[in-house]
C-alpha cells in the first residue's frame, strides 16, 4: 500500500543500518551485528521509525578480529549467550522486513540510511558476497549519510553530539550497539528531513521559493 514515501525519494524506500565490526576492512574483518529500521511516512508527510530488527553474528571463516575493534564495542565474538546467527542467516533475517516494506510502501529498492554509510555498505556488500546472496534489497551504492545531513542541520558530524543537538536523548553507556546506534541514527534521520520539510511548508505558505 503506497503512502507517499515512494515518490519523496524516487522510488527508495530509507532503511537506516548500523553495524558492528572487528575492523575497518570489509573484506578481511569480521562482522558481528546488524540492526535495521525501516522509515515510513505518515499522512502529514513526516517520516518515523518503525520497530528495528537485529542480530547478532558469528564470524565468518577466516576472519581477522582487531583486539583493538573489540575493546572499543565491547563484543564478545565467542560469548555463550550471543546467539549469534552464520552470516547468510542473519542477512537474511535482516532482509526479510525489508523486502516486505519495500514492497508495502510502493517502492523499487531500499536505500541504506547510515552514520558513516559507506562504512555499513560496504560491510553489508561484503557478506552479501562471501553468502553468495542474489536479492540484496539495497542500493549497492548509493546511500543517505547522516554525517553529512547533520553537518548541515546542526553544525555536528559526531553520532552523539548529532543527536543530543536534535533533542533527541542519547544514553552513552548504550552506546556502540548496533541495536541502539540504529536507532537513534533513525530519529536523528527523521528529525532531518522533517525539519526540512516544516522549513519548505513555512516557505510555500508565505509565497517564497523553496530555499530562497
Amino acid at each position: 500500500m503506497e503512502s507517499g514515501i515512494e515518490q519523496r525519494f524516487r522510488g527508495y524506500l530509507p532503511v537506516v543500518v548500523d553495524v558492528e565490526t572487528a575492523g575497518f576492512d570489509a573484506r578481511s574483518d569480521a562482522l558481528l551485528e546488524i540492526a535495521a529500521v525501516v522509515v515510513e511516512m505518515d499522512g502529514q508527510g513526516r517520516l518515523h521509525p518503525t520497530e528495528p530488527v537485529s542480530c547478532h553474528v558469528q564470524p565468518f571463516e577466516g576472519a581477522n578480529l582487531d583486539p583493538k575493534a573489540l575493546e572499543f564495542n565491547g563484543i564478545d565474538p565467542w560469548h555463550p549467550f550471543r546467539q549469534a546467527l552464520p552470516e547468510r542467516e542473519a542477512l537474511q533475517t535482516i532482509f526479510k522486513p525489508v523486502r516486505q516494506a519495500v514492497k508495502r510502501a510502493g517502492c523499487k529498492r531500499a536505500i541504506l540510511v547510515g552514520h558513516n554509510a559507506f562504512f555499513d555498505l560496504g560491510f553489508i556488500n561484503a557478506a552479501v558476497e562471501r553468502a553468495k546472496l542474489k536479492r540484496n534489497p539495497f542500493h549497492p551504492f548509493s546511500t543517505f549519510d547522516t554525517v553529512s545531513l547533520a553537518g548541515l542541520a546542526y553544525g555536528q558530524t559526531v553520532l552523539a553530539r548529532a543527536v543530543e543537538a536534535a533533542g533527541i536523548e542519547w544514553d552513552g553507556k548504550a552506546a556502540h550497539s548496533a541495536l541502539y546506534d540504529a536507532v537513534k541514527t533513525a530519529e536523528l534521520f527523521c528529525a532531518i528531513v522533517n525539519r526540512w520539510q516544516g522549513l519548505v511548508e513555512l516557505e510555500e505558505s508565505a509565497g517564497a521559493e523553496p530555499g530562497c
